[in-house]
């Protein structure tokens, strides 16, 4: 199961890093973008920049998670650099993670499911269209939403990180609302994905049908670990968005597993603060980040 294969790396590298390949062209140095003009070019250099993040990590994290918006606004040469950063993160063995927060309901929901998780048949032939282990699904549309993505989920071994408690501040507005039976809005939906992945959960505990719960409320974080204890999260907000370890803590089980810990512009730019080479300073904020998640969450897997 997808989910016990993702514990598994993060207790044999003892990190819970996962990488975020939110990739924006102007995150690159200066001389890979000198000379580019086009679409085309955009995303040969990102492709190439991303590739050479996954080659110097790929042995330290056991994760990435490639955000979908940074590879669209640069049209079709975009979304082919997309496809080939989910190929390459799968050829080196990496839990990838297809950030694209997609749903609707019925066929769409269907489509979209197998866009990012299933196969689509044609003529017979069973076609992939994107690599990836999981996708991120918004599951505000309810269980009509959810159902075909679960269905893809243990059809072909994949899972989904649904948004429970996510880390901009202005999720408040609406994930924060009290409901009537005096429960957070954010916690009924928890309570849903716990539901939701009763027929996925592993031999660790946990199912494939995660949830995305931000590091920057604590709080909160620490009410879903307990009223979702067989649900994996994934965790957005450390590093630029203001998490640090300490914040997090609350997402992690007692073993010191329960979750992944996203960060993106802190790994990508980290050779603007270091000025050594991108690849290099990436490495280095990596292993940085490990000590300091371990600092707090202890031994992983004990």
């Amino acid at each position: 199961m997808i989910t016990d294969r993702l514990i598994e790396k993060i207790v044999e590298m003892q990190n819970p890093t996962c990488v975020g390949l939110d990739t924006l062209f102007d995150y690159l140095p200066d001389n890979m973008k000198q000379g580019v003009t086009t679409f085309d070019g955009v995303a040969e250099r990102v492709f190439e920049f991303n590739k050479k993040i996954i080659d110097t990590v790929r042995d330290i994290v056991p994760s990435v998670k490639v955000q979908i918006a940074y590879y669209e606004m640069y049209g079709v040469a975009g979304m082919k650099a997309y496809e080939e950063t989910l190929k390459y993160a799968t050829e080196k063995e990496l839990v990838v993670i297809a950030d694209a927060k997609r749903n609707d309901i019925g066929s769409t929901a269907s489509c979209y499911a197998k866009t990012f998780l299933g196969k689509t048949s044609v003529n017979g032939n069973e076609l992939r269209a994107f690599p990836a282990d999981y996708v991120t699904v918004n599951g505000y549309l309810g269980t009509d939403g959810i159902a075909p993505f679960v269905e893809e989920c243990e059809k072909d071994d994949k899972g989904i990180f649904v948004l429970v408690k996510t880390s901009n501040p202005s999720g408040a507005e609406i994930q924060n609302l009290v409901l009537e039976n005096g429960m957070p809005m954010y916690e009924h939906v928890g309570n849903l994905v716990e539901k939701w992945g009763e027929s996925t959960v592993g031999k660790y505990g946990y199912s494939a049908v995660g949830a995305v719960v931000g590091a920057t409320h604590p709080t909160e974080a620490e009410r879903l670990r307990k009223t979702m204890p067989h649900t994996f999260f994934l965790i957005p907000g450390y590093g630029a968005q203001g998490g640090n370890a300490q914040m997090l803590k609350s997402c992690f089980g007692a073993n010191g597993l329960g979750g992944v810990v996203n960060n993106s512009r802190g790994i990508l730019c980290a050779y603007k603060k270091d000025g050594g080479t991108y690849y290099e300073s990436a490495r280095k904020a990596c292993i940085a980040m490990q000590n300091d998640l371990s600092s707090v969450i202890g031994k992983m897997g004990k």
